[in-house]
């Protein structure tokens, strides 16, 4: 099988996918709708961050396609549903750079409230400006973080840790870690939070989430940080709340439109503003967190095409089938309606198939089965499943 990876992914993933056998293509930056169209016939893989977009259109012209690993946490650039309607299996990396964000997050907390960009840009003009105004300690102030999941959770416990007080917002029913405290509101959070950290996902609700209407209920002084998505704040309305001093600093890593390559220009109506620090989507990247991003996403790949295992899939039925060692496997991926599991269990009885395991699960209007036996089906019995008005897709295994 041939996997194509894009974006720098991290050097372990074409070495953990080579050892299980694929023929792996390594490119740098992020490709086009159109130069994925010219890309992706014949590859079986998909490998991306952030930056390379995966449409309806993409998917029709990747015939060959059976996932795609998204590199990261979010998967906003892939359109699921169409994947899933074509049976394209898509994976993240949900966990493993949750720690790097949250550092990053930390130490621009730090560095606003000291006012530390603004004294090392003097310094380096050759200004001693040894002065106190404007900087504060973290210690004693109050944390408002916006989506309480596992970078939300995480930047909660280490910010109690430094002496920040810490309250949160989610719309979802999430469990207050330490001393945390859950607020009703948005807006009662804003009311509250010297510091405002954002840690949503990319669904597109959350498009213009955070505006005008929301700088303007933030606490005089206040800091404001965006480490979530791009698309989720108006920048303009930040740049206008900062020089009006009513919001005294920001830190950003994610924004509406991101260069595509190393070295492309960056454009923002952010630059230049004092105490305001930019980066350029790094919130994930650490030598740790890519090498563990690319360990994890490429097992989840590679498990999918050689074992048919869907756990942690993000559009498919998820089915946490064992590894495959011993005797024959078949995947079997359906339309979700009374009937078909009986179905297949009727092939299977009437083959005299003799079923070691059988793991199943369903989503929204999809149903997969994994069946373990000790023998392949016959060619008729699989031609049954294969040929039902319900299949998607059928595949097999051999250990």
């Amino acid at each position: 099988m041939k996997v194509l990876l894009l974006e720098n992914i991290h050097p372990v993933a074409v070495e953990v996918l080579e050892a299980r056998g694929f023929e792996v293509e390594l490119r740098a930056g992020s490709l086009s709708e159109e130069e994925l169209l010219e890309a992706l016939p014949g590859v079986q893989l998909l490998g991306i961050r952030s930056n390379t977009h995966i449409t309806r259109a993409v998917l029709d012209g990747a015939p060959d396609l059976l996932a795609i690993g998204c590199f990261c946490i979010g998967t906003n650039q892939v359109d699921l549903v169409s994947a899933a309607d074509r049976g394209i299996a898509v994976f993240n990396a949900p966990f493993s750079n949750t720690r790097s964000v949250v550092e990053l997050v930390i130490g621009e907390i730090i560095a606003l409230a000291r006012r530390l960009t603004e004294k090392t840009h003097k310094m380096h003009d050759g200004v001693w400006d040894k002065s106190a105004n404007g900087s504060h300690e973290v210690r004693g102030r109050t944390l408002g973080i916006v989506g309480y999941g596992n970078i939300g959770t995480q930047l909660s416990n280490l910010a109690e840790a430094l002496g920040l007080r810490v309250i949160f917002f989610d719309t979802a029913d999430r469990l207050a870690h330490g001393n945390a405290q859950r607020m009703r509101t948005l807006d009662e959070l804003l009311a509250k939070a010297d510091v405002v950290s954002l840690h949503v996902d990319g669904r597109p609700g959350n498009a213009g989430f955070f505006g005008e209407e929301q700088f303007a209920k933030m606490k005089p002084r206040s800091i404001f940080i965006n480490a979530a998505r791009g698309m989720v704040v108006d920048n303009e309305s930040l740049r206008d709340h900062i020089l009006s001093g009513h919001i005294a600093g920001a830190a950003l890593d994610v924004f509406p439109v991101e260069p595509k390559a190393q070295g492309d220009e960056f454009q923002s109506v952010l630059r230049g503003l004092p105490n305001v620090i930019l980066t350029p989507h790094v919130g994930g990247s650490t030598q740790e967190a890519q090498e563990e991003i690319g360990y994890f996403v490429a097992g989840k790949l590679a498990g999918f095409s050689l074992e048919g295992r869907t756990e942690l899939s993000v559009n498919l039925p998820a089915v946490l089938a064992p590894a495959h060692v011993a005797g024959h496997r078949i995947g079997f991926l359906h339309i979700n309606v009374p009937g078909v599991l009986a179905g297949v269990n009727g092939v299977l009885a009437d083959a005299g198939a003799n079923v070691t395991g059988q793991y199943l699960s369903t989503r929204a209007e999809q149903g997969y089965v994994v069946t373990d036996t000790l023998d392949p089906l016959p060619a008729d019995a699989l031609a049954k499943l294969t040929e039902s008005e319900h299949t998607i897709w059928l595949r097999t295994w051999d250990a």
